[in-house]
């Protein structure tokens, strides 16, 4: 590859690289915890469909920007948005914009890292026959073991260390033995796991009571509502805000068709949402029958609990809960690039070197979402645990400022000449959709996306104490223990 076409931290080598590793980026839990229970509940087929107008109408045209700014500039989003300023002669307060988004990686990393902890607690305890037989008050009860109890964090802390040295080791090896490698084997086999976990829960499960209510048609549960759901988890699946599109466009190579495989990689992402929540569906549905189960509670209590009562169920178990670990894996290093990468063309520091630091700061700043689940529990500021305020200042706030500021950096400061050199070869009729796309529709989007999800996260934390201003005295938080009451994360993984 020639010299002015490398990025400063190295490139991937094969075109295709770019589409799995952006896959494992936008893959998150959300698409097991969330989207299958959304859809349930707001009409089935029509909601994935309405779900699929989001993405292609509104947040496509936004990861195509944050990648193309990437693979113009060959760097992260802070030496871009450094390069885009000089060039269009703008503020360089503009470049706070990749400042945040690397901020927002961080924190986003930093409870990424806790839920990997226990998705890999989980294979282990699995495959030793723990949830075999048992019921689902078996199954949270272990998990509140694990999370809760003040007397065995450390453990905990075991886990968390644990997945963060498998995020460590392979991103110390660089980004062509280290990440190009890793995603090229671990996002394959994801979708051979998820294949096989289909085949399993459809032979096993109740495919046609999945179908039903999952995939058909369901007009009359269609609201505004639905369409606010499907808005979100479009915005906040892909991984927007926190730099990695742009740190995979600059990896990538010159040869990768680079629109074709961000829709690419936006229409597997949706498959393999569908794909799970068929199997979560009909394999949770023949044990209780109970629709309801959803979030964490779905994932890490309901599911063990009823493979529990299948044949081979250590084997499948430990299989899907591995297949989850490199979900949360290829996420985790996602989120760690863009840091890293800042971190390298700041300090000019050598790769195992930023490495390591990111990694001890993020297991340190994790620490405060693990502590808040046990021995800090009963710290609440303004209503909340600190894992929960982590969350809502990334996701409520961080990311949608990103998402913001970039859609009115390309649509109010730069030139339609740059703008057409950014994209690249792009038709005029699509160049002019995501130019007005870009000026008028994603700025308000995604401000009403922020204040609506800081509004709704305020409105959770209520218990009728008066102390927080937002809460009216009547708000009733919902009744659970912290592990039942962990956030649905907006992970690419989300």
């Amino acid at each position: 590859m020639p010299p002015h076409l490398q990025a400063q931290m190295g490139s991937f080598t094969r075109k295709s690289t770019f589409f799995w590793a952006a896959t494992g980026a936008t893959v998150g839990l959300a698409n097991f915890w969330q989207f299958p229970y959304l859809a349930s509940r707001h009409g089935g087929g029509l909601f994935i469909l309405l779900y699929l107008a989001c993405l292609l109408l509104i947040t496509l045209p936004l990861a195509i920007t944050e990648t193309s700014f990437g693979r113009y500039s060959r760097h992260g989003m802070v030496r871009a948005m450094d390069n885009f300023v000089l060039t269009a002669k703008r503020s360089r307060n503009w470049i706070w914009l990749g400042y945040l988004s690397v901020l927002a990686a961080f924190v986003v990393l930093s409870y990424t890292a806790v839920f990997g902890a226990i998705a890999l607690a989980w294979v282990f305890y699995g495959a030793s026959g723990d949830f075999t037989g048992n019921t689902a008050a078996h199954a949270a009860s272990v998990l509140s073991r694990l999370v809760s109890d003040p007397q065995r964090y450390p453990v905990f802390m075991a886990w968390h260390g644990f997945f963060l040295l498998l995020v460590a080791g392979v991103s110390m090896r660089g980004v062509v033995r280290g990440l190009e490698r890793a995603f090229r084997l671990l996002v394959p086999a994801t979708l051979i796991l998820l294949m096989g976990f289909v085949g399993f829960a459809v032979y096993f499960g109740e495919a046609g009571a999945a179908m039903a209510r999952f995939l058909a048609l369901h007009p009359q549960d269609v609201t505004m509502d639905s369409v606010k759901a499907a808005l979100f988890h479009a915005f906040f699946t892909l991984g927007l805000g926190v730099g990695v599109w742009a740190i995979f466009g600059a990896y990538s190579s010159p040869h990768t068709r680079l629109k074709r495989s961000v829709l690419a990689v936006v229409l597997l992402d949706t498959l393999v949402a569908v794909l799970a929540g068929l199997a979560l569906f009909a394999v949770v549905v023949d044990v209780d029958g109970n629709q309801a189960n959803r979030g964490f509670g779905l994932l890490f209590v309901a599911l063990p609990a009823a493979l529990g009562q299948l044949p081979a169920s250590q084997v499948v178990i430990a299989l899907l809960f591995l297949m989850l670990v490199m979900v949360v894996w290829a996420s985790a290093l996602a989120l760690m690039e863009p840091v890293i990468g800042w971190l390298r063309e700041r300090t000019d520091l050598s790769r195992g070197k930023a490495t390591l630091l990111v990694l001890v700061s993020c297991w340190l700043l994790g620490l405060l979402s693990l502590y808040s689940l046990n021995i800090w529990s009963g710290y609440r500021p303004a209503g909340a645990t600190l894992f929960r305020w982590l969350e809502l200042i990334s996701g409520g706030i961080f990311m949608p400022a990103v998402g913001v500021m970039v859609s009115l950096f390309a649509g109010w400061c730069l030139t339609r000449r740059l703008l057409r050199k950014i994209l690249g070869n792009t038709p005029g009729w699509l160049f002019d959709g995501w130019y007005w796309v870009m000026r008028w529709v994603l700025p308000l989007v995604v401000v009403y996306i922020c204040l609506q999800y800081t509004v709704f996260s305020l409105s959770q934390w209520c218990d009728g104490d008066s102390r927080t201003f937002w809460c009216d005295g009547n708000a009733q938080a919902e009744v659970g223990s912290a592990p039942q009451r962990l956030p649905e994360a907006r992970l690419s993984s989300n």
